[in-house]
């Protein structure tokens, strides 16, 4: 794997901790609201139990890649480059049917997208 294919899925796994500490552990914060379209602890408190499992799911995500890297690096090269191909693959997948859900949401998207999309291409050309 190359160096800017592990690069941009180190990215990409970073994005997606981030993700995780949004929705898992500071949701019910006021300043976290508007990013995922809330404007009260009411609605927030009804949307937590989703955002903590979606926030879970990212985490797991990035330790795909996070595992497939060390792997990669190591004697199971093959096993570890297809952990990271993926998990790359699965966060640009839940990018796309975030866009199909709500194109408002294409911003955010993008961000969720383009690291992933590019590490994976990257890997197989």
């Amino acid at each position: 794997m190359s160096g800017p294919a592990i690069v941009l899925a180190v990215v990409a796994a970073l994005i997606h901790v981030l993700f995780f500490v949004m929705e898992s552990v500071l949701f019910t914060r006021p300043a976290v609201w508007p990013r995922f379209g809330l404007r009260s602890q009411e609605h927030a408190d009804v949307v937590r139990p989703m955002a903590l499992n979606q926030g879970f799911y990212n985490l797991f995500l990035a330790i795909g890649i996070a595992v497939g890297l060390v792997m990669a690096a190591g004697a199971a090269d093959t096993a570890g480059t297809a952990l990271v191909v993926f998990a790359c693959s699965c966060m640009v997948a839940a990018g796309v049917v975030l866009v199909l859900t709500n194109r408002r949401f294409l911003p955010a998207a993008a961000v969720q997208v383009l690291p992933p999309l590019l590490a994976i291409a990257l890997i197989i050309s």
